[in-house]
Parts: structure tokens; sequence; C-alpha cells
């Protein structure tokens, strides 16, 4: 593998199956501004990797032998420094997904997502953007088994009190999948204060992105109260 340019987006590919990091090395040397630099075959060599490379994105399959991938997002996502994690899945209703997401992961693509929209995810997660949509989200939640609701929507409302009422309002509104120029316009405040207040969100709860907010919000039962 060769080291990246300055400016473009360093990748490593994380699959137990050689012919699928094959096709991802392919599919990604295409474009001018991403780069392989290494692949491993499964999450302890992923993690083993990640600290030579220091990759800006890693594309981590779920199911491998050894350290699954949902154990080395979670690994690499805890710490300084860590690379944006997107997973990879055959089944988009996974509940293993969920738990990438909680633990960090920036999103998750379908491992027959077309070559253009990968490619586009790793530049989108490398600007801090998830790549899930709010439909996608609301989906993988709403198959999430209910063992222990109560008690998550404890813990989520007495993390969310740390929040003044704007933050929670933007919180909810995260959660419902807007925009932060959707968030603006309905709390008749400008954009940039609305990135202030996300921000503030993420600090005040130790998130990693608008993906965990909108998980927090569900679990907290804020989106059903809106409906």
């Amino acid at each position: 593998m060769t080291t990246p340019e300055p400016g473009t987006v360093s990748v490593l590919i994380v699959d137990d199956d050689p012919l699928v990091r094959a096709g991802l090395t392919m599919m990604l040397g295409g474009a001018p501004d991403v780069r392989v630099v290494a692949e491993a075959g499964d999450g302890g060599e992923a993690v083993a990797m990640a600290a030579r490379h220091g990759p800006d994105v890693v594309l981590m399959d779920i199911r491998m032998p050894g350290m699954d991938g949902l154990t080395a997002t979670e690994t690499l996502r805890a710490r300084a420094g860590a690379p944006e994690v997107i997973v990879l899945t055959t089944f988009d209703a996974d509940e293993h997904v969920l738990r990438a997401l909680r633990a960090g992961a920036a999103g998750f693509l379908l491992k027959d997502t077309p070559p253009g929209e990968i490619v586009t995810a790793v530049r989108q997660v490398a600007r801090g953007y998830p790549v899930l949509s709010p439909g996608v989200t609301r989906r993988l939640i709403a198959r999430v088994a209910e063992s222990g609701q109560d008690r998550r929507r404890d813990l989520a409302r007495e993390r969310l009190a740390r929040l003044n009422a704007r933050e929670r309002e933007v919180a909810v509104a995260v959660g419902q999948g807007r925009s932060n120029a959707d968030i603006a316009a309905t709390l008749y405040l400008s954009v940039p204060t609305i990135k202030t207040h996300v921000s503030s969100i993420l600090a005040k709860l130790d998130l990693n992105n608008r993906v965990q907010i909108a998980l927090l919000a569900h679990d907290a039962g804020l989106l059903d109260e809106q409906t």
C-alpha cells in the first residue's frame, strides 16, 4: 500500500474474504482523492493496521473470525484520534449494526452498494457526516429487540437532562432526521447557531456524531412524543 497524498482520504479495508477486499480496493482505487493504505482480515488485525497507518476511514465487515467487526469498532472508536468507521453488512436489518452505531460508527453500507455510492460515503464520513438516511436509521431502530426498553429510556432521559431546553429541541430535531437548515428554519435561528448547539450536545453527552444523538433521543422516547 502507498502513503496517501495530502488532501486525500486514506482508507483501511477490513473483511475476512480476500476477494471482497480486492474488489473494494480496486473500486476505491479509481477515485483520485481516495487511497487504500492497508487491508485486514479480522478485527484484531484491523486494530493493529489502524494504529500503524492511521487511516481516515475504516470499511469494517461485521462477521469475521477472531475479533469481529463490532468489537473492533468499539476498540477503535474508544481511542484518541479514532478513524471514522463504516460497517459493512449483507442485511440492512441486521440488529448488530445498531451496536456498531452506538459504538461510534459513522454508518453502514450494504455489500452490494453501487461503487459510486461507496466512494461518496467514504468522502462523506471523512468530512464528519454520517452515511445513514433518516429512514434507514428509523428502520434499524425499529428492528431492535425491546428487552430492557424501560431501563434504556430512564438512562437516556437522565443523560439528556444535562441539556438546556434549546439543546433538547435541537436533539429531537436531529433525531427526526432534519438538516441544520431545516432545524434553523423551524426554530427561527441561524444555521451557525444550530451547528453550535449540535456541537454543545455532542460535548455535553460525550457522543461522536448525529446518529448517536438520534439514537439517544429515540431511547428517551422523545421521538414518540413528537408523533
